[in-house]
């Protein structure tokens, strides 16, 4: 399970970012849905756009801490625990990585011997389910807006993220 971060992991900020760790306000659903997704066997990776990175808003370092804060508390508070967590940090059209381009799942089902096909990608946005389509996983879209997608399932909030993941997994 392939899980974007702003709005599915955590509170999104809104416009703008989460820009240290203080202000990382982490869903109960998405530990719900982490957990669950254990429990029939898929293991959960984060993949997030974060270019405040490239702006200058937010230092590397900083993100990277915020990360090893959220698996940390993942882990020791609520049992759940990340295979990897892939960052875009690049600007606008710098990468292949950048959400709505499939390069993060590309990277982690290289790296961990992922099959994408049988494979989820959760997202709040129309970008999170292009990347997720375009890497060849199955989408659900967790949001109460019209975007220009197709996803397998839609949700309009992360209260119905975990009854979705019952039934499909």
């Amino acid at each position: 399970m392939f899980f974007d971060r702003d709005g599915i992991v955590n509170r999104s900020p809104g416009p703008g970012w989460v820009e240290r760790w203080e202000d990382f306000e982490l869903i109960p659903e998405f530990v719900g849905a982490a957990r669950l997704a254990a429990e029939r066997g898929y293991e959960s990776a984060i993949i997030t756009n974060q270019r405040c990175v490239a702006t200058g808003l937010v230092s590397a370092e900083t993100v990277d801490s915020i990360h090893a804060n959220l698996r940390r508390t993942l882990s020791e508070e609520h049992g759940v625990d990340l295979l990897d967590i892939y960052v875009c940090m690049h600007d606008r059209d710098e990468c292949d990585c950048r959400k709505p381009k499939p390069g993060m799942l590309l990277k982690a089902a290289e790296e961990h011997g992922i099959d994408l096909a049988a494979s989820w990608l959760v997202g709040d946005q129309g970008r999170d389910i292009e990347a997720g389509q375009a890497a060849g996983c199955r989408t659900i879209l967790v949001s109460d807006k019209e975007w220009d997608v197709e996803p397998d399932f839609t949700v309009a909030g992360m209260a119905d993220l975990q009854r979705v993941i019952a039934n499909v997994l």
